[in-house]
């Protein structure tokens, strides 16, 4: 299952924390109205609780279907240098040495890509970048998408709990707070650090060791969100800023998804953006930092079709395209 949580537009987020902060309630979150097309609650990149009347569908399922693979060239990916050469396998996660400068891959604005997290991936989308599930993926696959001269962006869940990943037993229940929104998902404390900070690490081997060259971690916006904990900011921060520095020790890249209210002080940490559903709720102007400076945004719509919003998100240099809501290989691209 993926998760696609988003921001509310910032008068309703206003609104929203205004009724809590009367009610008393303990976190600071705006919800989003997340429901997929069979029924069942979906997230985007920040909301992944239950929806509130009223607000506006951000998961709806785009109404026209077309057909699997690319009709943009692919482009050089990114200024790249190899991925810096992993430390031995006795290094304890965490520790990792930082990687040398400019050791990692620097996507450039631009470069078309694929997002696939559902089904087996298909490999014969001609684009320079895939992201793909860093779990369901094994280091065959990255290696073969490798030998077509592509980049692998690995996706991890690094802001909820998941009861179906294999490494759920090492996240102790203390960690895990109200439900997202998705059956068998609860947000993390993500004040925690020094507990998550290691099993982050973990994951973030995993991605390095099947050969990925760059994370996008999922669901880094529960300050945002009814996590059940009373989270900050300022708690957000500083576990963004965790989560690039273990990427940036093990020579990896690192998007931030979403989190646009953060973005002015994320964007010397993370190297691109992945960003969901910017042009429908008239956002993208403020992912735009990332362009100028020089970093690629990974962009896709659900509900709008492609003549409703690539001449705008091409104006800025983003990498477009409109996808289905559960990732399947299906795309259409600016």
């Amino acid at each position: 299952m993926n998760r696609r949580t988003r921001l509310l537009p910032a008068a309703l987020a206003l609104a929203t924390a205004t009724a809590l902060l009367v009610s008393s309630c303990s976190s600071s979150g705006s919800e989003d109205d997340q429901d997929s097309a069979d029924g069942s609650p979906s997230n985007s990149p920040a909301a992944t609780a239950p929806s509130t009347p009223g607000t506006p569908s951000a998961t709806d399922t785009p109404g026209t279907p077309g057909t699997t693979g690319g009709t943009t060239a692919p482009g050089t990916p990114g200024a790249t240098t190899a991925p810096a050469t992993p430390p031995g396998s006795s290094t304890p996660p965490g520790t990792t040495a930082p990687a040398p400068a400019g050791a990692r891959w620097q996507p450039t604005p631009g470069l078309a890509w694929q997002w696939q997290l559902g089904g087996t991936v298909d490999q014969s989308v001609d684009v320079p970048v895939y992201d793909i599930d860093g779990f369901e993926n094994d280091a065959s696959v990255v290696a073969a998408l490798h030998a077509k001269g592509r980049k692998v962006i690995c996706y991890i869940n690094a802001g909820s709990w998941e009861d179906f990943r294999p490494d759920s037993n090492a996240f102790a229940k203390a960690l895990q707070g109200s439900d997202t929104g998705w059956k068998g998902e609860k947000w993390f404390d993500i004040r925690k650090l020094d507990q998550l900070k290691p099993l982050m690490a973990a994951r973030f081997d995993m991605c390095r060791s099947k050969g990925f060259d760059a994370i996008e971690p999922d669901t880094i916006e529960a300050y945002n969100q009814n996590s059940g904990f009373p989270l900050t900011p300022d708690d957000q921060l500083a576990y963004n800023r965790m989560l690039a520095q273990l990427a940036h020790e093990r020579g990896l890249a690192i998007g931030l998804k979403n989190d646009l209210d953060q973005i002015p002080a994320l964007l010397p940490d993370f190297d691109f953006a992945v960003n969901e559903q910017c042009s429908q709720y008239d956002e993208c102007d403020r992912v735009s930092p990332f362009i100028k400076a020089g970093k690629a945004v990974f962009h896709v719509e659900y509900k709008l079709d492609t003549d409703q919003f690539c001449a705008k998100t091409k104006a800025l240099g983003f990498s477009s395209m409109q996808k289905k809501l559960d990732l399947d290989a299906w795309r259409k691209p600016c």
